[in-house]
């Protein structure tokens, strides 16, 4: 029996190595015709990164920067040399222990790299602006999609809680601001928002009405609400929303799990929701909570024609 775990002994684990490889390649043209980093060829990437960490703080320990750039000590000493002959930075005892050197950027040096850093930036700018508003969002979560799994960093907590006070209105203002700048909705969908909110606080049963905000690292970065649907065995999910900065993180994934959950726990035997085809994101959510497509009609209520959509989830 062939053991699939160890090596690489399937067709799916050959596939996956070849796509990342090809990953590999595309990013390399990238950074090639970005250039990021070493913008001015007068500078290596090396050096453009010492410059990097120097110009966020005063001054630095040599040590901490050589561990914080993974360099070892005979090349750390000659970047820092050649910097230094070029009047880009200086290295001096440190003022807390006389036995370990500090650098620090000199005047010049900080100007070099207000050019490097802007050149760069408008480099970047110059990559995004080829691509719709939509694409940007969706490069940026699979940005930070990539970091936090190469990376290994831990996943940020996300705490879901009951809304308190001016959480609701946060909830109108973020609907209102968030799919104007990514979809240019009109003001009628905000209008719709805050009706929902207003419905629900003058309204709600507390026996089978909720709503929960989504707090990542302390932020508030998502809501969502369960509400009375059409009949009293069916639960309307209303007002997913995921902040663009949260995004990557599962934060819909949990609101979503959240409602249903309740919504089964107060004797629902299903959920309802209405969106857009337009916003995948949400959709695979749902879809990967059960839901199935019921309807579709066509709508231009919020100002661009768009394909309007019902799931139904059975309990």
């Amino acid at each position: 029996m062939v053991d699939f775990g160890k090596g690489i002994c399937c067709g799916g684990q050959v596939d996956r190595v070849r796509e990342v490889r090809a990953f590999n390649r595309l990013y390399t043209r990238v950074i090639g015709v970005l250039n990021e980093g070493p913008v001015d060829a007068e500078y290596s990437l090396s050096e453009t990164r010492v410059l990097f960490e120097l110009a966020r703080r005063e001054w630095t320990e040599v040590g901490e920067l050589r561990r914080v750039l993974e360099l070892d000590a005979g090349y750390a000493s000659r970047l820092l040399a050649s910097l230094a002959e070029r009047g880009l930075l200086v290295r001096e005892r440190s003022p807390e222990d006389a036995r370990r050197q500090v650098v620090r950027l000199t005047e010049r040096g900080r100007e070099v790299f207000a050019v490097l850093d802007r050149r760069s930036s408008e480099q970047v700018g110059e990559l995004l602006a080829r691509f719709g508003e939509q694409h940007q969002v969706e490069l940026l979560e699979a940005m930070a999609t990539i970091s936090r799994i190469v990376g290994g960093e831990p996943d940020p907590t996300v705490v879901l809680r009951a809304p308190r006070a001016g959480d609701l209105g946060w909830v109108v203002h973020r609907h209102g601001a968030v799919y104007t700048k990514e979809y240019g909705w009109n003001d009628r969908f905000e209008s719709l928002v805050a009706r929902v909110v207003s419905d629900y606080l003058a309204h709600r049963d507390p026996a089978c009405e909720a709503a929960w905000i989504a707090e990542l690292n302390g932020e508030r970065v998502g809501s969502i609400m369960c509400t009375r649907g059409a009949d009293e065995q069916t639960a309307k999910l209303r007002l997913l929303l995921v902040e663009p900065s949260a995004r990557g993180h599962g934060v819909g994934a949990r609101l979503v799990t959240e409602c249903v959950s309740f919504a089964k726990s107060v004797g629902c035997t299903a959920v309802e929701l209405w969106t857009v085809s337009l916003l995948a994101s949400a959709r695979r959510i749902y879809q990967a909570a059960g839901f199935e497509l019921v309807d579709e009609q066509p709508t231009s209520d919020f100002g661009p024609a768009l394909t309007g959509q019902t799931w139904r989830l059975k309990l």
